[in-house]
């Protein structure tokens, strides 16, 4: 007779949920946006071909949560695979300079990042909760700001010592290779951590086909849209800030500051919110959202350091938070099935931030791209932000709270 694994203690857990998201998040997403600067002053990419490398990236990511979706690896696997995907297609950016290998490299790259959040979801933040530290799952998200910082600092280090981009991409790489060797062993594969317990909860009390069948309310639809919104608007300056600065700004110690304090802005105010319980998620999402919009604008109205220093925190300072409070917005929808509910919040946000590298490359034949393509972003975020502020799609029975709170118990 053998006996199933314990569940992970609550220090591994959260270690390997801060530094997974550190090198999936920091390196295989979003370390095009501090290392963009130097490829295209070595390399002479343009604001089109950064585009497109971005828009590859944010695609592999979508179809990286649909696989996950339709075809839910086991959390460790997916930890373990996505890991090893980050750290070989990093290396790769480096070992070409083939604009098509580069889309192929990261667009892959997203699908691993995807499935390395998703497993961490479903391993780390479930172990947290048995041993009764859900409190903690701002520290393990704040692994997100942590690991963009990071990339920001290597590309920093990288504009002061004129190391090539070819170089910073390849120290990237050997940094996730190192984190993915270090976690291996420590993601012990045991059946009470596989999945959420939510989501085996709704698996034993509704069968699957009265699940998929019954539509989605409509707080449910809003709220998604709101949230591709969401990921329209954050993305432009997620990916384009330091590119922006670096056309204003010649000297690399002062435009490589902008992404390290993007991430640090981003580590600090997820733990922050976290301890947060007065407010209900929608308000949260809301009143970080209009923070986002004024870092949005900022760059569209002048481009200084003042204004690209605003731009950094006040984004950095609040992406995560809306996207942790949209999908606490997400459990509590009206419908009985969470995996239903946050699946249909990833994909809108997943084709919004595709949308963003799209809108800048179409527009890149303008002088004012970036200012354009923040315009808009930033009118999609009022709209979004005034949606939400009114309770439009948000009106729902006590019977209904009470039910879903069943659900999620």
């Amino acid at each position: 007779m053998t006996s199933q694994p314990k569940p992970p203690s609550t220090r591994i857990a959260a270690w390997v949920g801060v530094l997974g998201l550190a090198s999936a998040m920091g390196i295989g997403r979003f370390s095009l946006t501090p290392v963009l600067p130097l490829m295209q002053q070595d390399l002479g990419t343009t604001l089109a071909q950064g585009s497109w490398l971005a828009g590859a990236n944010y695609l592999g990511y979508l179809i990286g949560a649909v696989i996950c979706m339709s075809a839910p690896p086991r959390p460790a696997i997916a930890i373990r695979a996505g890991l090893s995907g980050c750290a070989v297609f990093t290396l790769a950016m480096g070992l070409t300079d083939s604009l098509p290998l580069w889309i192929i490299w990261r667009l892959l790259s997203g699908a691993a990042s995807a499935f390395v959040l998703v497993g961490v979801s479903a391993w780390a933040i479930p172990a947290l909760v048995q041993h009764g530290k859900d409190d903690w799952s701002g520290r393990v998200f704040s692994g997100v700001g942590i690991g963009v910082a990071f990339a920001g600092v290597v590309g920093l280090t990288s504009g002061v010592a004129r190391l090539s981009s070819s170089t910073t991409w390849i120290v990237l790489g050997a940094v996730a290779v190192v984190a993915a060797l270090v976690l291996w062993p420590l993601l012990i594969e045991s059946a009470d951590v596989n999945q959420p317990e939510q989501f085996r909860l709704v698996s034993m009390r509704q069968p699957p086909r009265a699940r998929s069948d019954r539509p989605l309310p409509r707080r449910a639809i809003v709220n998604a849209i709101c949230y591709a919104a969401f990921g329209y608007g954050y993305i432009i300056p997620a990916t384009f800030l330091p590119a922006i600065a670096r056309g204003y700004i010649d000297n690399p110690k002062v435009f490589g500051l902008i992404w390290p304090v993007f991430g640090l802005a981003a580590a600090i105010s997820t733990v922050i919110a976290s301890g947060g319980r007065r407010a209900t998620p929608r308000q949260v999402w809301v009143r970080a959202q209009w923070l986002l919009t004024l870092g949005v604008v900022m760059p569209a109205i002048a481009i200084n350091m003042w204004t690209l220093g605003v731009a950094a925190l006040c984004v950095g300072g609040s992406f995560m938070v809306v996207t942790m409070s949209g999908i606490r917005e997400a459990l509590q929808s009206g419908d009985a099935d969470p995996s239903r509910l946050v699946g249909t919040m990833t994909t809108g946000f997943a084709l919004g931030q595709i949308a963003g590298p799209v809108t800048v490359a179409l527009l890149s034949g303008s002088s004012h791209a970036m200012m354009l393509s923040s315009l808009i972003a930033v009118a999609a975020l009022i709209v979004s932000n005034c949606v939400l502020g009114t309770g439009f799609g948000a009106g729902f029975s006590a019977s209904t709270i009470q039910r879903s709170a069943g659900d999620l118990r």
